[in-house]
């Protein structure tokens, strides 16, 4: 049987589609949106389309931007020859919380997993690479502490020795299995100060 009317029911379906969004939540959500001012609402519906039109990548860390570089890579006050690499944006913004992170980053949009059929080619690797091109001193490998964290991290290690790059690892600190995005600062901060050369 049906609580809902056919409008109601394909809102919170829509809702309950994004990650991390379960039914009940997409109902909550759904009845607040329905309640909300018709105004509020349009402004809601323009600020996601804008977002999806504009946002892009940037062109050299491939964090997400919504201008041709993003402000950290823009800014001359960092040091750009120390690299972190990241799996997603979520991670880069998790260290950026920290406030210590002089560097720039890399953000891999992934991690390697053969299980998943994702293999080097399918992540940003070939552009991290292009980076190294440049004078970089080191890259610091923060993907997160899963069998596929672990697997991208030395595989770039393994890319990356060769060319002479100083090639380090977050510290443990950061739990086995654990995401970046959900730790706390300290715990990150341990992590980033008792990093290890591969």
């Amino acid at each position: 049987m049906e609580l809902y009317s056919g409008h109601i029911n394909k809102l919170i379906e829509e809702l309950s589609a994004l990650p991390g969004i379960g039914n009940k939540s997409a109902q909550r959500l759904a009845f607040h949106l329905i309640d909300m001012p018709e105004d509020k609402v349009k402004r809601l519906a323009g600020t996601i389309l804008d977002a999806k039109q504009n946002i892009r990548y940037c062109s050299r860390c491939y964090t997400l931007t919504d201008r041709e570089t993003c402000p950290i890579c823009a800014n001359q006050g960092r040091n750009h020859k120390l690299i972190m690499v990241v799996e997603n944006s979520r991670d880069l913004a998790a260290y950026e919380k920290t406030g210590r992170y002089e560097g720039v980053y890399h953000v891999l949009h992934g991690a390697i997993s053969p299980m998943l059929g994702i293999g080097p080619s399918d992540i940003k690797l070939k552009e991290l690479l292009q980076r190294l091109k440049e004078d970089v001193e080191e890259v610091i490998i923060a993907t997160n502490s899963s069998l596929e964290g672990e697997t991208t991290a030395m595989y770039i290690s393994k890319l990356i020795k060769p060319l002479g790059v100083k090639v380090t690892r977050i510290a443990s600190g950061v739990p086995v299995g654990g995401d970046l995005e959900y730790i706390d600062e300290v715990t990150l901060l341990r992590a980033l100060d008792g990093r290890i050369e591969l």
